[in-house]
Formats: structure tokens, sequence, C-alpha cells
């Protein structure tokens, strides 16, 4: 009863939706046009939650209808149940089909890559569909998104027991007539709520000793994305609710259970290894960083379902130890526990990759790190997932994130600091000499540090030994296929990238890299700019737009130094290509040159990145920086006699 109460709209009342979207001319050439779409939520004492999932979809042309042949639906059986309660199509002529949910309804292991944790989906199959056709359906759900270890019965119960959250997207992938979130909760559960980055109708009633929390927003229309813009749980609409008071207390939580369950209990074939890893390692720096990378670089990420302990609940050291593969919880706990071996203090801490974390205290959470109290007592994050031969020890392609550490005095929740341009710079300066005949040769040095350091250091952490030579040198075949490598030097140990950054000197030849006109010119692109381009994530981004709405994405900050000095051939000149550049900013500046000096010519960029993540009003000056950069790396020098 309280189920039927909580999803508000019954099968017949949907009809002046229908009204409603007929009425209004735009909805026309929508492929689908999605009349209803409610969730009603029932919350017991225990926290636990069944959810009627109630849409009422109309197809209105062949692509709708080959949208919605089948309906599926994802879930997780070691913590939730779903079936489909009802599923029924109502023809454009007025008939009505019903579906055999028995009999129709499959349920099978859901597609999967990295993470086999035994999620499934349930789908049933419709038939063919007609235009104007409705499917209304509704679905059961029991549980919640996470599992913890207990027995069978507490399946359906959220780890921190008692404590409801969800995290709900109001926007809409369809033209949406009418959205609708409700809950039926104890009256003695004080949910606190906020809808964001949009309005709604809201409301909070009373009944007995339930109350009923409604939210319901009507006319939605897609949400209207920008290239390489910010995750969507950052600008667009949603409802974050949680029967939590603060983020401190989810931290003592977090803390308590794994604690409770020994995740990081000392085992003996571990600590030998750490003992053999620390050992002449004088600095606590030293300590935590050689047993940060052995744990990234030595742990396969490959998540194998272990049944209920997966979740919050961390593996312990005997397993992640022994079996050397798992998911970023296990190389996170891993990590831990070693660190504690090595006299550390050291836990657990939750994070979400990719966008924000709010005030409210809903897990929004889908990455685990670990954090390290250092001698002046403060914590410093450690992610051995994100930084396996990257020289740092937290990913700065995880700048100006939140996390949640789980530790014992709790805490509110954290964020990483931007990590400087300078941190993470890519220098390549090429001196080369240019033939008459448009051949080009010389040398060129490449040096980088953090995140720049991790993608030229690749050939020498990643792949075979045999292959490195060729990877070098593909870096030439990309821009010239009649390129030739004549000459390595990579440092003594190139794969050792812990000892060094990256400093490579290559030398080459191009023939006929300058093309030659009829009169004897030379068109000539400088070299600089065309090596290495998959470390300048940025020029991926699409700088064609003349404005934002919304805040935007690199991989990383950034530091790009571009020198070459070419020298002409006798009685050669630069007529055409000389300018100098300067275009200041405060998050994002460039500045670049090009200028004859007696018989060179000198190429110079300097472009620097200083965010992961941008605002919108951060878009001009990024704009003009990077197409400045772009422009200039890309142009065509003409050099005559």
């Amino acid at each position: 009863m309280l189920l039927g109460a909580c999803c508000a709209v019954s099968a017949q009342s949907w009809l002046p939706l229908r009204s409603r979207m007929e009425s209004d001319p735009s909805l026309k050439g929508e492929n689908v046009v999605v009349l209803l779409d409610s969730t009603g939520v029932t919350i017991d004492e225990n926290g636990s939650g069944k959810f009627l999932i109630h849409k009422v979809v109309r197809v209105q042309n062949p692509k709708g209808r080959l949208s919605l042949r089948t309906l599926k639906y994802d879930y997780d059986p070691l913590t939730a149940m779903a079936s489909f309660r009802r599923v029924t199509i109502w023809k454009k002529d007025g008939s009505r089909e019903d579906i055999d949910t028995d009999k129709a309804q499959l349920d099978y292991a859901a597609p999967a890559r990295s993470i086999y944790w035994g999620a499934r989906q349930i789908m049933i199959g419709l038939g063919a569909l007609e235009d104007g056709d409705i499917i209304d359906y509704e679905i059961d759900k029991k549980g919640f998104t996470y599992a913890l270890l207990g027995g069978d019965e507490d399946r359906f119960i959220p780890p921190m027991r008692g404590n409801f959250y969800d995290i709900v997207p109001f926007w809409v992938e369809n033209p949406t007539i009418s959205k609708i979130y409700s809950i039926d909760a104890p009256a003695s559960k004080d949910v606190q709520y906020e809808f964001y980055q949009g309005t709604c109708r809201s409301s909070v009633r009373l009944n007995g000793d339930r109350r009923m929390l409604t939210f319901e927003v009507d006319d939605q229309k897609p949400f209207q994305k920008e290239p390489n813009m910010v995750d969507l749980y950052d600008v667009a609409p949603k409802l974050m609710l949680s029967s939590t008071k603060e983020w401190k207390d989810k931290s003592l939580w977090f803390y308590g259970v794994n604690e409770d369950y020994g995740s990081f209990d000392p085992y003996t074939p571990a600590q030998k290894k750490v003992d053999e890893l620390i050992r002449g390692k004088k600095t606590d720096m030293e300590k935590i960083a050689v047993l940060t990378h052995w744990v990234a670089d030595n742990m396969r990420y490959s998540g194998i379902s272990m049944g209920k302990g997966e979740g919050y609940t961390l593996h312990n050291t005997k397993t992640n130890f022994t079996d050397r593969c798992g998911v970023c919880k296990d190389k996170a706990a891993l990590l831990i526990s070693m660190l504690r071996m090595a006299g550390f203090e050291a836990y657990p801490a939750m994070t979400m990759a990719g966008s924000r974390i709010e005030s409210i205290p809903a897990d929004h959470f889908n990455h685990c790190v670990a954090v390290v109290k250092l001698a002046n007592g403060t914590y410093m994050p450690l992610d051995p997932t994100w930084v396996p031969f990257k020289r740092e020890l937290w990913s700065s392609a995880e700048q100006q994130q939140n996390y949640l550490p789980g530790v014992p005095e709790g805490s509110d929740l954290c964020l990483t600091p931007v990590s400087a341009p300078e941190n993470h710079y890519l220098k390549i300066n090429v001196v080369a000499s240019l033939s008459p005949d448009g051949t080009l040769s010389g040398k060129y040095i490449v040096k980088a540090e953090g995140q720049s350091d991790g993608t030229v250091h690749s050939p020498f952490t990643t792949g075979y030994v045999s292959q490195i030579r060729n990877a070098l040198e593909t870096e030439l075949l990309r821009v010239s296929p009649k390129a030739e490598m004549t000459a390595a030097d990579c440092g003594k140990n190139p794969s050792d990238y812990q000892a060094a950054p990256a400093n490579f000197t290559i030398s080459f030849r191009i023939p006929g890299y300058a093309m030659k006109a009829s009169d004897g010119s030379l068109f000539y692109k400088p070299l600089c700019g065309q090596l290495y381009p998959r470390v300048e994530t940025y020029r991926r981004i699409d700088t064609s737009l003349e404005a934002r709405k919304y805040g935007f994405n690199d991989s990383c900050s950034r530091l790009v130094e571009l020198s070459e000095s070419v020298t002409l051939p006798s009685g050669y000149s630069l007529k055409s290509g000389a300018c100098s550049i300067e275009k200041p900013g405060n998050a994002v500046s460039f500045s670049g040159k090009v200028a004859q000096s007696g018989k060179n010519v000198l190429v110079e960029h300097r472009l620097s990145l200083g965010k992961r993540v941008y605002d919108a009003s951060d878009w001009d000056e990024f704009r003009e920086a990077v197409n400045a950069q772009k422009g200039l790396a890309d142009a065509t020098l003409v050099f005559t006699k």
C-alpha cells in the first residue's frame, strides 16, 4: 500500500500528459517522448528501500521504435533485486497488449569489462512497434547500490545500517512531460535534501508516522551538452538526499567498518616485501614513494567477484597480496596495509573521479584511494590505481577532486589542490639544418615531468623492449613517412622511470621535409610543433566554440615549451611567418615568436595551462591562448633566396 501511494501516477492518470504532449508542436519530430518517468521509494527503518519505477514512453518514428524494441534494466544481485512488474503496450488504434512478464522476462549476466562483480540485467523484448504506440511499464526494485560483508538476509540493508541516501539525475535524454521522484519514509528519519542546478516543485507531507517527500519537474528537454564539458552531475539538474547528518559521520563509519573487518591486518609474506622495499630508504617520503609505486606497478587492475566482499568493505591484506589483482579499493587496501607495516598511519578514502561531491552526504563515490599521515600531522592522498609508471604519488589527472578519508577522528570532505603547470612540463628543443633540396637533419631533445613524463616514458614502461626503437621512430614517421631516426640516447636505463624525468635525445634525417617551389622557395613547418601531440591533450578540445555556458576539462595542468633553431641553406632568408605573440591570462597564457637571427630561424612557444577543471569564465583566455599556440605550431614558414 505504501509503495502504491509513493508511485502517485497510475496506469490511467497519464492520459492528460499525452494531451499535453500532443498540444506541443515542438515534440512532433522527436523519436520518442517520455510522458511519465516516476520513481517511488518506500524506506524501512533499517534504511533499505523498495522502489517502484513507472515509465510511459511514446514512440513516434522508426528510430524511436528501434530504440525501444527491448527494455533493459541493470542491477547488482549482491545488494538488490529487480524485476518487471508489468509491461503494457497501448496501440495507436486504442487497443491494449499486455506482455506476460513471467514468460518474456530474461535475467542474465550484464556485459562487463575489467570489473567482473556479477552485475546483471533484466530484459523484455516488445516485438514490432508502430508509430504512436505507448509503452507503459513498471519495475520493482529492492535494495541499494553497494555491498557489505554480511548474511544473506541482510543483503538489502545499506552498509551504514539505518541510513538512506539517493542521487537522482533530473536531466533527461528524451523530451519528458513529467518526471517525479517521491519518498515514503518513517517520520523519525530526518532526510535532508537539495535540488541542484535547476528548480522543481517539492513538498513534504506527514501522514501518521510516515513522511512523504515529492519532487517533480515538467516539460524537460534533453540537456544541451558542450564538447569537453564537465560531468553532467556538475551542471545538470539533480536531486541529492541523505539521512546521514554530515560527512564526518560517514568518515567515521568508513573507518570503523574496515577496522572491524580487519582489512589491514598484517600478513607475514607482505611484511617481508615491505622490509625489502624500504631497506636503505632514509626519509619518510622515500618509503612512502617506494611502497606506492610497488603496489601501483605490481597489482593488476581486474575486479573479480568475491561475493559479499565487494563494496565498502576492503579485502584483507592476505587476499590482496596473494592475488595481486583487484580494483581501486584492493590496490588502496594493499597500500594501506604495507604502509602500516612500515610504521605509518594510513587509512582508506572515497572519492568521485570525474565530478563534484556536494555537501549533502549522499554517497557520490566511484573510486577508492589512500591517505597517509605525515610527520606534521597532515594527511597526504595516495592513489596506486592511477599512478602505474607515473612519477607522481597522487595523479594530477585527479586534481580539483573531492575525497572523504575514513580516519579515526572523522573528516569532512577534502579537495585535492591544483598542481602547478611546471610540475607537468613538456619541453622539446630542435636543432637542425635545412638543405636546398628540403632535407632536414639534426636532433631534438625531449624533456618531460609529471603527467607529461608518463606519456613520453610509456614506450619504456609498458611496451616490449624490442619495440622501444620502433616506438621512438614512430614519432618521426608520424611527421613524415620518409623520416629516419639515425641515433637515440634515452639514458642508462630509461625503463627506470622513478630515477629521473624523461630526457631523450633523438638524431634524425627527413628527406624532402620542406616543400620546394619552382622558384626555389622552401615551405617549412617547424618540427617542434609536430612532435608528441598525444601529450598535448588541450589540442583535442574544440576551440571553435565562441562561448561556453559550462565548465570544461583538460586532462591535467601543463607547461609546454617548444623551441627550434633551423640553419637555413646559404643565401636563404625568412620571407613569411615572422611573428611575436602574447596572450596573457590568469589561468592560461601563451607567448610565441618566429624570427631570423643570422643564418638561423628561431621558433619559440610557451603555453601555460593552469588547471585541470576550468570555469566557463576561463574560456576566452583558454581559447585565445590555445588557438594561438595551435596556429603557430601549424604555421608554414617561407624561406627564399
